[in-house]
């Protein structure tokens, strides 16, 4: 189902429930699961979702227990553009392979960096000044240089 301007959202569903404004729900069959639409004074309205699209659900127990605990018991079923077949597809998200992967990485990653500063801590050897290393690291890159200037001139 689509976005439209007709809908009522959980909360304002919950609270007419809760002061008797209801008059009736019916249950609309859907390619993909069902619907919800709320009767109130002389209005109808779809259920929405949080972000305004009219929620649907896959599975009519489902749906059937949500209303339950809003506090409605009775409602009206309409499956005649239901589609079983429909909901036999796969729900494979690629994206959501993609981000738990991704998730899984950054997790081995942390672990490992965690036991790399846990052994460096550990390490009882004395610490080594970040300035003699550098110093070290550029006599290393000079001497290279060196060499491989004499061999370009050979």
């Amino acid at each position: 189902m689509s976005t439209t301007a007709n809908t009522i959202d959980h909360s304002t569903f919950e609270s007419l429930v809760e002061a008797g404004a209801v008059r009736g729900a019916d249950v609309i069959g859907h390619h993909g699961g069902w619907s919800i639409v709320v009767k109130y004074g002389m209005t109808e309205r779809a259920l929405a979702q949080r972000r305004g699209a009219v929620r649907s659900f896959r599975k009519l127990e489902t749906l059937i227990r949500y209303l339950k605990d809003i506090g409605v018991s009775q409602f009206n079923v309409n499956a005649t553009d239901y589609d079983p077949e429909s909901l036999k597809t796969t729900r494979a998200r690629p994206d959501s392979a993609a981000r738990m992967k991704a998730a899984f990485d950054a997790a081995a990653h942390t672990e490992w960096m965690q036991q790399k500063v846990a052994s460096s801590l550990a390490d009882p050897r004395p610490n080594v000044a970040h300035e003699q290393v550098m110093a070290k690291a550029r006599a290393l890159i000079d001497a290279k240089r060196k060499q491989h200037a004499a061999k370009a001139k050979a």
